[in-house]
Parts: C-alpha cells; sequence; structure tokens
C-alpha cells in the first residue's frame, strides 16, 4: 500500500510540473540526451547547465538523467563503448573495455567508473564519449516530440478540468 502512494505522490507531481510544454519538453530531452553520456557522477550538473542553455525546464532536465540507473548501466555503458569503436574503427574487445564492464556490472562507484575509462586513456574515452553521444542524439531528438505531445495534452487536460470546475 505504501508504494501505490509513493507512485500517485510522484505521478500528481509530474502533472503539476508548471512550465509550458516546450519548455518542459526541452528539459526532458536535455536530460535524456545527458543520461545516455557515460559521466554519472556529473549527469545532473551537466543537465541543468544545458538546460539553462537552452531554456528548458531544469526539473524536467533532471528528471530525463533518470533513464540512467543501476538498472542498465551496463547496456548504456556496453552500446556506447561500442558504438564508439565502430564508428572510430577500433577493436570491439579489449581489456581496459572488460575492465570498466566489470566496474559498471558490480555497481561500483560512478567516481571508480569515470577514473578506469580515463585511465584506459584518450582513445577509450573518446571511444565512450562518442558513443554516448550518438545514443544521446538518437534517444533525445525523438524523446522531445513524444514528451512535447504529452505536456501539451496534460496543459489541455488542465484547462479541460479548470473550465469544468473541478481540482485534483
Amino acid at each position: 500500500m505504501k508504494t501505490y502512494r509513493y507512485l500517485k505522490y510522484y505521478y500528481l507531481k509530474f502533472l503539476r510540473l508548471k512550465g509550458e510544454p516546450q519548455e518542459l519538453a526541452i528539459g526532458m530531452s536535455v536530460g535524456i540526451f545527458i543520461g545516455m553520456m557515460p559521466i554519472m557522477p556529473f549527469q545532473i550538473a551537466s543537465a541543468v547547465g544545458l538546460a539553462l542553455l537552452f531554456r528548458g525546464s531544469k526539473i524536467t532536465a533532471i528528471l530525463g538523467t533518470w533513464i540512467s540507473n543501476p538498472f542498465n548501466w551496463f547496456l548504456l555503458y556496453y552500446y556506447n563503448y561500442k558504438i564508439g569503436a565502430f564508428i572510430l574503427g577500433l577493436s570491439e574487445k579489449n581489456a581496459i573495455f572488460s575492465s570498466i564492464m566489470t566496474a559498471v556490472k558490480s555497481v561500483e562507484d560512478p567516481m571508480v567508473i569515470v577514473e578506469k575509462i580515463f585511465a584506459g586513456g584518450g582513445i577509450v574515452a573518446a571511444t565512450f564519449l562518442l558513443g554516448g553521444l550518438v545514443m544521446g542524439i538518437c534517444t533525445s531528438v525523438p524523446s522531445y516530440f513524444v514528451f512535447l505531445y504529452v505536456f501539451k495534452y496534460i496543459k489541455s487536460w488542465h484547462q479541460l478540468r479548470k473550465e469544468r470546475g473541478k481540482r485534483w
């Protein structure tokens, strides 16, 4: 029962987000873009910075970064490297990559994972970042349009309920 109350609470908070649909969708898209990047400990700060730059909602930018979480870090990092290695024409398997993926799989501290990536040298870091950039673009552009529709729908629903005089 307690879980249901928490879910309902956060669902209602999401519905009550303030701002124009475009601003909210930009924020969510920026957050999803940054969430795809392999910069775990810096995602929220980066998302807020980009939201400020693109005049998006800071709150939805933070929410968007939650696309990367301990349940899918392994897949994100794996595909970041594979895509980056493909683009750069590098070998997809090496000891450094295996070491990083072991650290991600065992859910080590995010700073340890970032240190391992940069300890692998510039080419390894560039491979992860390039893959993250490609994945970020491929997911954030469609997410902008999806969330623009969602936030427009929520706004029109709010207007309709306001006209009818009903409250939550």
